[in-house]
């Protein structure tokens, strides 16, 4: 019997759950002088949803690469489908006869859009800097796909959480737990980071900064 990981189809909701625990916040001033001469606004920056997306895909495609890569170690032989017209990739591998093998493989997606979105908060830069948008789509899908999963996703007929949890001693629970905490501390991480301020902010062609994301044309 094949096993199967669904591709991500939540990412509207992703997003709106990502608004409401990384709110935009103003860097603090660093004297007196600073508040009476206010800093010049955020340069425009050209396609810049369009890049914050590139990012977001970016990081779903991560996923199911990860779970892809998993197959292969393990000895499996993963192919591509549908289930109820959803993408779907398959482990090849009988969860019945290889548990273990199946965790593995219905783990790694999460677990490497969990590792990618550390290295990116662990990486040392430049003081000052600021994130661009690229890189805070990365971050942005590897959230937003935990949250789809611990919610919406967590019981679905391919969801990696229900085989996680099949093939495993965990509970679905504790699955949740394991990656949703996770995904709280690099949510506690970015607030707490000025390369991350405005989180969801997109400059407009003025320079000023827009608060949200919209789904209107630029």
């Amino acid at each position: 019997m094949h096993i199967r990981s669904k591709l991500r189809g939540a990412i509207g909701i992703s997003v709106s759950a990502l608004l409401a625990l990384a709110a935009p916040r103003a860097r603090a001033q660093a004297s007196a002088a600073d508040t009476t001469h206010p800093s010049p606004a955020p340069l425009p920056q050209p396609h810049y949803k369009l890049r914050f997306a590139a990012g977001f895909v970016t990081s779903i495609l991560a996923h199911e690469s990860g779970h892809i890569i998993a197959s292969y170690a393990v000895g499996g032989h993963p192919s591509f489908g549908f289930n109820h017209w959803r993408p779907t990739v398959y482990s090849g591998i009988d969860s019945r006869i290889d548990p273990h093998k199946q965790f593995i493989f219905s783990s790694a997606g999460l677990t490497v859009q969990t590792l990618l979105d550390e290295t990116l908060l662990d990486i040392p830069h430049a003081r000052g800097s600021i994130a661009g948008p690229f890189e805070r789509g990365l971050i942005a899908g590897g959230i937003g796909t935990v949250l789809f999963y611990i919610t919406l996703g967590r019981s679905g007929t391919v969801s990696d959480v229900t085989f996680m949890a099949n093939t495993s001693s965990l509970s679905k629970t504790q699955i949740s737990l394991i990656y949703g905490g996770m995904a709280a501390l690099h949510v506690v991480r970015i607030h707490f980071k000025d390369r991350f301020a405005h989180f969801f902010t997109v400059p407009d062609g003025s320079g000023h900064l827009r608060v949200g994301m919209s789904l209107a044309p630029d």
